[in-house]
């Protein structure tokens, strides 16, 4: 029998090894961007077409390479961060595995261009799905030049299961955010189809901070440093105010190294209990530095997950220099003694202590007001003079005209309903509140249990879709306008709604290239917090736009529905209870929400009998 075992070939073995480590394009743009940190650049230039399927470039003014080193580079596990085993504990670099360029040369047409400062010309290599097409001189400046064209080109199947481009643009901005924010000390340059996202100076990380994430995080931050024998804390942690529905402004980082850390996040939250709402999570850009001997960086692929010797111990460090901000800003609650007491701190031998002054009337008599407010009770018994005539006009009305007349019922846009339509004001039935999430009230059948918050969202849904299909959104103008600076990703998502926003109510107006003043919202949502809405909808579009089968008004809303809905826990008063039931009865489908989930359940009452039998 003939064997059965054999060795792969290197192109298959690359693309098996290009699965683990290239996922999608955001995948090659952190491996070659930390390439080019590790390389020693100052200027990384990161352009971007079609959301990296047509195109990733990566420019760097870092070492180069040899014309032999250029080559080698592309060879699995070919790489210059280490030597032998034992330097996998003591990693400060970037990328070390020497897998990136062979798995990214296997799935895509990669072109380099590189250069080192000593030599006279450079050397430009291309290689096109682990093939080498050709290496010849090239003049070109120091550094290197990574163009990384049709990606996944000879996986169609990788290729298939790429996202949309906005989807995988956001990736992409993720991964950038996360190496900008540990090298503020470098500039970037990040170019999507042609329009510069990210224009990125050398700055401190408050300030890079701010860059990325806007101006009016500014305000918000609130310093965290703390340094002990086992690692050193330091970066800033945001007001429980900034509180978002995402976790995109959270971020980790280990010795300039980003991280994916859930036990360290669960402390910082933690620190943050009873401040912010339920569901909504604190914005964070923690750095821990520690010596390299006491971390494991090597147990994924993609380095992001990172194992630290004593978690439990950093864990309570970590959690108390959060309180220990929360509290040194005042933003902690405690207690405040109200007084105004001048103490000398410099006080010497010859320094004289006098009592405090008092001022004292020595005529105060205590009887004296005792003996007024008794006259004032005497007189107070006297009645008015001509108290007659306040009844007089009074004297020819009868009891019913001081009754007022009983009120009809409204519509949500305050229109009389009528009179054949009045069938549900005229029932007796009774709502009861469960665990302020649920309504308990009859039917004909027996007991009706309605989620109040997804009826709520049905009821929104349907009237924003109806908004934005006759667009006669009545705005409500705000006396002072807010203003949003979105990311560059939640600014894409924005962009792309405006002009349905505006139809149903919103006056969003961009100024600026990344700023939106909101200056209205729709008559409707007078209570909402119109920055806290948009921010929130923003998120909400984002996570709903992967779903193919929606159209855009539908998409814009259900994220508004879902943001603008009842908060959990809402306690509801009996005739707001009332005024649900009717407006989710009069809805298209009053049974299920748009995603399927079910609004109300019937109990019939042979169901109860039975239970109670």
């Amino acid at each position: 029998m003939a064997e059965i075992i054999r060795l792969l070939s290197d192109s298959v073995a690359n693309q098996i090894a290009a699965g683990e480590v290239i996922q999608r394009p955001a995948s090659v743009v952190k491996e070659l961007t930390e390439n080019a940190i590790d390389a020693g650049a100052k200027e990384i230039q990161i352009i971007i077409k079609d959301a990296g399927k047509t195109l990733i470039q990566i420019i760097d003014n870092g070492l180069g390479m040899s014309p032999i080193d250029a080559r080698m580079a592309f060879e699995r596990h070919a790489t210059s961060k280490i030597s032998e085993a034992k330097d996998l504990f003591a990693i400060r670099t970037m990328g070390f595995r020497g897998e990136a360029l062979a798995s990214i040369a296997a799935v895509a047409s990669v072109d380099l261009k590189t250069k080192r400062e000593t030599d006279d010309v450079g050397t430009q290599i291309t290689i096109s799905g682990s093939e080498v097409l050709s290496q010849e001189p090239v003049s070109c400046p120091k550094g290197s030049n990574f163009m990384v064209k049709n990606l996944f080109f000879n996986v169609p199947a990788r290729r298939k299961f790429l996202k949309s481009d906005n989807v995988e643009g956001r990736n992409i901005l993720n991964e950038i955010y996360r190496i900008v924010l540990a090298h503020p000390e470098l500039s970037f340059l990040v170019v999507f189809d042609n329009n510069t996202v990210l224009k990125l100076v050398p700055e401190n990380l408050r300030q890079r901070i701010v860059s990325v994430f806007g101006k009016s995080l500014n305000q918000h931050l609130v310093n965290v440093s703390v340094e002990t024998s086992i690692i050193n804390i330091k970066g800033f942690i945001a007001k429980p105010e900034r509180s978002k529905k995402s976790t995109s402004e959270q971020y980790f980082f280990v010795n300039n190294r980003y991280m994916l850390h859930p036990y360290f996040r669960k402390s910082v939250t933690m620190a943050y209990d009873k401040l912010i709402a339920e569901g909504e999570h604190p914005s964070f850009f923690i750095y821990l530095e520690t010596d390299p001997s006491s971390i494991d960086i090597n147990i994924h692929p993609t380095k992001t997950e990172i194992k630290f010797e004593d978690e439990q111990a950093i864990f309570q460090i970590l959690n108390s220099a959060i309180k220990e901000a929360l509290g040194k800003f005042n933003i902690i609650p405690g207690l405040d003694f109200e007084e105004n007491i001048t103490r000398d701190l410099h006080l010497t031998s010859k320094t004289s202590v006098k009592p405090p002054a008092i001022s004292v009337n020595p005529d105060y008599n205590p009887f004296e007001s005792v003996a007024k407010a008794n006259s004032y009770s005497k007189a107070s018994n006297n009645p008015p003079k001509n108290w007659q005539s306040l009844y007089v006009d009074n004297t020819q009305k009868t009891p019913d005209d001081f009754y007022l007349p009983q009120e009809k019922p409204l519509t949500e846009n305050n229109e009389l309903i009528p009179e054949q339509n009045q069938i549900y004001t005229q029932t007796k039935n009774v709502f009861f509140q469960l665990k302020n999430k649920y309504i308990l009230t009859t039917g004909k059948s027996g007991m009706i249990i309605i989620d109040q918050k997804r009826a709520h969202e049905r009821i929104l849904f349907e009237k924003f879709m109806s908004l934005l299909e006759t667009r006669k959104g009545v705005v409500q103008k705000s006396l002072f306008p807010v203003i949003y600076e979105p990311g560059p990703d939640d600014r894409a998502v924005l962009l792309e709604v405006t002009s349905e926003l505006n139809n149903i109510g919103f006056e969003i107006v961009l100024i600026g290239k990344n700023k939106f003043e909101i200056r209205g919202v729709p008559g409707d949502l007078t209570d909402i917090d119109p920055l806290k809405t948009i921010e929130q909808m923003v998120y909400v579009l984002g996570e709903i736009s992967g779903s193919a089968e929606m159209v855009l008004n539908e998409k814009i809303a259900l994220s508004l529905a879902k943001t603008a809905t009842f908060k959990i826990g809402k306690v509801l008063r009996e005739e707001e209870m009332q005024d649900l039931f009717y407006r989710l009865m009069s809805c298209s489908n009053h049974n299920y929400t748009v995603e399927g989930k079910k609004i109300l359940e019937i109990i019939n009452i042979d169901e109860i009998e039975k239970k109670l039998n």
